[in-house]
């Protein structure tokens, strides 16, 4: 069963909680009980099994063979070689790749399974609604969810994203897309913006009344939905079976892993591994100069109220990351009331305080730091010139970060970082930190073979024609309309 952060809903079942994407009435679900495992009775599966078998943990009113359905994902092709998630060691850490699948980002690995748990918990609830997915995103979120929910029957998938706030490739990833039941919007705002209101249309009494009295039924494709995040704690088991496959570390020793984060939902996933029992010494949380974790992790405020920076790593480009709302749920013993308190703060203040108590625990089970725009250039050029290894500008800001903890902490602990995208999805900032100089006008679109020929790496399927295909979605509104275009839209 799951429970709301805010303590402000009855128990549900796994199947109404992704059907519902978050709590009505403001929250988000988590599992009233974190199943505890034993890493070692995974050891001999490959990675749709591993999925199967973690997933069903949390999904016990869902048919096993439903989920078994969900996971052949992982397994039919749409992602790369038989390893969908490969660990690339370079010596005392390495990169866990999770940008194989279709749009050559980490979304990919729990949005192409979202779409099987979520019409499998309508037919389990006996609905016969049509599915409306609203979806926020910072850039690879939405291409990876029009993909996956594209012409999925009994579905119809609606995404905002911040005009001039992602890149060519993610925006022209985004307004090409295909199928009958997609819709692409561009939003006069920053991803903040698009997801506060994305929010409020799934907070309004209104709004729901009206989608049921249409036979309608809102969910989210966002880490909001708990079907969005639980697929993304299966990745960080497969990262530790390889690192004792690979030699890497003796079993049962742990491992620190690196995540590069903005809405704190792929770090949270590894916070959700380490407490089923997966040997995890130190989670080290990374940002941009968008560095509102960081800053929560150093004084205990959490404060919005603060510029926002447009980067070289525009997912991370977010200053009200939804899922922190999880984990101080569970920093604070679970006291939903507390949780309502400061999470309705930060709504109407932008701010929040937590005590020292809380403050301790989240640091205790998180360390955060951030890099600079200049040490992102910087990053890429260092570890392409020592290893031969391309960064996207993402895992580039977890690899500064963690070099910045490995000396302040002398911690030879080998450390799995995240790498979250393809270095293609960003080719102008890659051959920009690569070639040097002060010409950031690269065209997006050569940028890619330019990269190619000079890394030797392949461009990703996804990307290769993406220039020369159609633009299907030119819409544009403004953040404080979202919630009209939607009700016209439906």
């Amino acid at each position: 069963m799951y429970i709301s952060t805010r303590g402000n809903i009855e128990k549900q079942t796994s199947a109404e909680v992704i059907a519902l994407g978050m709590v009505p009435t403001g929250g988000l679900f988590v599992p009233e009980n974190i199943p505890e495992v034993n890493w070692q009775d995974y050891k001999d599966l490959d990675y749709a099994n591993l999925a199967y078998n973690i997933m069903k943990l949390y999904l016990q009113d869902l048919p096993a063979e439903n989920i078994a359905s969900a996971v052949k994902v992982y397994s039919d092709g749409r992602f790369n070689g038989y390893n969908p998630v490969p660990l690339v060691d370079v010596g005392s850490y390495g990169f866990l790749e999770l940008w194989h699948g279709p749009t050559a980002a980490f979304k990919d690995m729990a949005l192409q399974v979202l779409p099987h748990l979520l019409t499998s918990s309508i037919r389990t609830l006996g609905l016969d609604s049509e599915v409306l997915i609203l979806t926020a995103t910072s850039g690879d979120t939405g291409k990876a969810a029009l993909e996956g929910f594209k012409d999925v029957s009994g579905t119809r998938i609606v995404v905002f994203y911040p005009a001039g706030g992602v890149s060519h490739v993610q925006e022209r990833q985004m307004t090409t897309t295909d199928g009958r039941n997609t819709h692409v919007v561009a939003v006069n705002g920053n991803f903040d913006q698009c997801q506060t209101a994305v929010k409020k249309v799934f907070a309004s009494d209104e709004l729901r009344k009206k989608f049921n009295e249409s036979n309608k039924i809102l969910s989210s494709a966002n880490s909001i939905n708990w079907g969005r995040l639980l697929p993304q704690i299966v990745y960080y088991f497969w990262a530790y079976l390889q690192t004792v496959a690979q030699g890497k570390i003796n079993a049962g020793e742990k491992i620190n892993i690196v995540v590069p984060t903005g809405n704190f939902g792929n770090i949270l996933a590894a916070y959700y591994a380490k407490r089923m029992g997966l040997p995890i010494a130190n989670l080290i949380c990374a940002s941009n100069k968008n560095n509102v974790l960081t800053d929560f992790f150093h004084c205990g405020i959490y404060n919005s109220n603060r510029p926002f920076y447009l980067t070289y790593s525009p997912s991370m480009d977010i200053l009200i990351s939804s899922n922190f709302e999880r984990f101080i749920f569970e920093m604070t013993g679970r006291d939903g009331e507390k949780v309502s308190s400061l999470f309705t703060r930060l709504a109407t203040e932008g701010i929040f305080e937590v005590d020292s108590i809380t403050l301790e625990k989240c640091r205790q089970n998180m360390i955060a730091g951030w890099a600079q725009e200049s040490s992102v250039l910087e990053s890429i050029n260092i570890v392409y010139k020592e290893h031969g290894y391309v960064l996207d500008p993402h895992t580039a800001v977890g690899w500064k970060v963690y070099m910045d903890y490995r000396e302040k902490n002398d911690d030879d602990t080998y450390t799995v970082i995240t790498s979250t995208a393809s270095p293609f999805k960003f080719a102008e900032t890659v051959l920009l930190a690569l070639k040097g100089g002060d010409n950031k006008n690269y065209d997006p679109w050569l940028a890619l073979n330019e990269l190619s020929d000079m890394t030797g790496w392949e461009i990703p399927t996804g990307l290769k024609k993406l220039q020369s295909m159609p633009v299907r979605h030119n819409n544009k509104c403004d953040p404080e309309k979202i919630a009209s275009y939607v009700l016209a839209f439906a």
